[in-house]
């Protein structure tokens, strides 16, 4: 029997301006060559309570949106509590069927369902499994949840520590991973959703620490890799769902450099195409200094090589996506560090001179500075309303146009900017701003 080596999730979200959304998920199990029962149990429990999350995530914004407009009319962007509790049951059942379980032995629940916006989930997936060296049918239980702590603030790591790996870590549905990882796995996600198939990053980076606190709690190595056996400990491989992909992956994760570690874990794949794991090589694809030149590729080819290292490291720095940073400054200026509109607005970014000096840019020309600046405002953007687009609608049109109805505005010129903006994006895998991060709980 080979140990387990996956985590749960943990999601970031955005509620007024410090949401921080947690998804956390025991173990999987994987025993005797093939997936147990509650192997699958559990990942069906940890897929449709980060469903039912990313549901709440999407419709927060309408659920505090205000039930009417100044006129008095009802507001059409507006849902009620029951619906919006509604639509993330419905999106974590939906999961859950389509991985096997009868929508009967799945239970969900909201534990803060009295709050005025909850933010609470609790997926558990009942199922009955062959156990023991003569087999015998017996009922287990799997939990996933998700949860929100109070006050909660803050963003991904762009470092890993707690032993293994200890290089940067870029970010894909809230996942950590190695950059050149994150480059491959863009390449397949685009490729996989070209054939009607969506792949979600369920497990990525987990540190010797994270498995010492796993182990602890399940000290068992048919279940759980002791500390620093783990391959998750080198950023290098992935747990991927949802379950329609594994057939997919078998079929084409090698041409994208990724290779399946266990024949009995459909999910798990490590890129092969880099750095050995856990290697001083792959350490040091941040270079000394801090740069990241081997993470270049990030980034779509557009951007000029000058501009970069400074868009890898304020996109690491504040959680944003350096794909759309670097989007925004071709629609914003084609990379032109002296440009100026009639409005007033100056440099790469296009700062109005009051927003720069809120953000602490004394000169908009500087393009370092002016990128650094960017980066900060759509993180503060992107947890203000909890959407990528609407953040660039904020962006564009100043947040005063977007907050009275949480929607685009109907403005030419911003629907316009977005729409470019999707456009040089459509492709490049990078659309996916890091939005939530993932982590083991016990």
């Amino acid at each position: 029997m080979r140990a387990r080596d996956d985590s749960g999730q943990a999601l970031i979200l955005a509620i007024g301006g410090a949401f921080v959304l947690l998804a956390g998920a025991l173990a999987l199990v994987a025993i005797a060559g093939a997936v147990t029962g509650k192997g699958r149990a559990q990942r069906a429990a940890d897929l449709a309570a980060i469903s039912a999350a990313r549901s709440m995530r999407d419709d927060l914004g309408r659920l505090l949106a205000p039930p009417t407009l100044p006129d008095g009319l009802p507001n059409p962007a507006h849902i009620e509590k029951a619906v919006y509790l509604a639509r993330a049951r419905r999106a974590a059942i939906e999961i859950g069927v389509a991985n096997g379980v009868d929508s009967g032995r799945l239970r969900v629940r909201f534990l803060d369902r009295d709050s005025f916006a909850p933010v609470q989930v609790k997926a558990v997936v009942t199922a009955t499994v062959e156990a023991g060296p003569a087999p015998s049918r017996i009922e287990t239980s799997a939990v996933a949840e998700a949860a929100a702590p109070v006050g909660g603030t803050g963003g991904a790591p762009t470092t890993a520590s707690g032993g293994g790996y200890s290089g940067p870590l870029l970010y894909r549905d809230g996942e950590g991973m190695r950059p050149d990882v994150a480059e491959a796995f863009d390449r397949m996600a685009v490729a996989a959703r070209a054939d009607g198939i969506e792949l979600v990053v369920v497990s990525g980076f987990r540190s010797d620490a994270e498995q010492a606190e796993l182990f602890a709690a399940h000290p068992d190595p048919t279940w759980v890799a002791p500390p620093g056996q783990s391959l998750h400990r080198c950023a290098t491989e992935l747990d991927l769902g949802s379950e329609a992909a594994y057939g997919w992956l078998a079929a084409n994760a090698s041409r994208f450099g990724f290779v399946q570690r266990y024949a009995w874990e459909a999910w798990h794949y490590g890129l092969t195409t880099g750095p050995p794991p856990c290697s001083a090589a792959g350490n040091s694809l941040a270079s000394p200094g801090g740069k990241l030149a081997a993470a270049t590729t990030t980034l779509p080819s557009f951007v000029p090589q000058r501009y970069r290292e400074p868009l890898l490291r304020s996109g690491a720095r504040w959680n944003v996506s350096p794909a759309l940073l670097a989007a925004q400054l071709m629609a914003e200026s084609g990379f032109d560090p002296n440009a100026g509109s009639p409005a007033g607005a100056q440099g790469i970014a296009q700062f109005m001179p009051g927003t720069a000096a809120a953000y602490g840019l004394d000169n908009p020309f500087d393009p370092v500075a002016a990128i650094e600046a960017q980066a900060h405002l759509m993180s503060d953007l992107l947890r203000q309303f909890g959407s990528p687009e609407l953040a660039l609608a904020a962006y564009n049109a100043g947040p005063g146009a977007v907050e009275p109805c949480n929607c685009i505005p109907d403005y030419p010129e911003t629907r316009a900017y977005i729409s470019r903006i999707l456009a040089l994006l459509d492709g490049a895998g990078a659309w996916a701003v890091p939005s939530f991060e993932v982590r083991l709980v016990a």
